[in-house]
């Protein structure tokens, strides 16, 4: 007897600008241990409290144990929703002390936009990882969102009007 399965898709149609960011923090050094530990539950009540625009949140996402690397996936209504927060507290204060002190790990993120634009940042990564592993890198200039821009299209064409699965052949 056949097991009987059930295929679901996505309807993006109300999410035309749907933001969804991967962040992760590998561990480099034991110090970092300290650093990975105490961050999780700070960011699982900021999670938690569900700021403007953040739809849904994946925390706990373990890349590998050993270097212990972890992160977590977002999703966005929007890029005014993800930068308002990233420029808001508690934020704004994690991103300006880990620019100062890393205190031993490394941290990026990986943004994928509806519309199309991509952006990503690496910040004491030692071993590639995500597009760093097969693009060319240079030095980080301007902010995420300007980044983004450069890449993301305007135009909502190309968009699906609905996300129905082919049918069987």
């Amino acid at each position: 007897m056949a097991a009987s399965r059930r295929e679901i898709v996505p309807d993006f149609s109300a999410y035309p600008d749907l933001v969804v960011i991967y962040l992760g923090m590998r561990v480099r050094t034991l110090y970092g241990i300290k650093t990975l530990l105490g961050f999780g539950p700070r960011i699982a009540r900021v999670g938690a409290a569900r700021p403007a625009g953040l739809l849904h949140y994946e925390n706990n996402i373990i890349f590998s144990l050993r270097p212990l690397h972890v992160g977590m996936r977002w999703y966005w209504r929007d890029m005014d929703s993800m930068v308002a927060w990233a420029k808001s507290e508690p934020h704004r204060q994690w991103w300006t002390d880990f620019v100062r002190d890393t205190r031993g790990v490394g941290i990026w993120h990986e943004t994928y936009h509806m519309r199309g634009g991509m952006e990503a940042i690496y910040n004491d990564v030692t071993k590639p990882v995500g597009f760093a592993a097969f693009l060319p890198m240079r030095e980080a200039r301007g902010s995420l969102a300007a980044r983004h821009r450069a890449h993301a299209s305007p135009n909502l064409e190309d968009l699906p009007s609905q996300n129905v699965p082919d049918p069987s052949p």
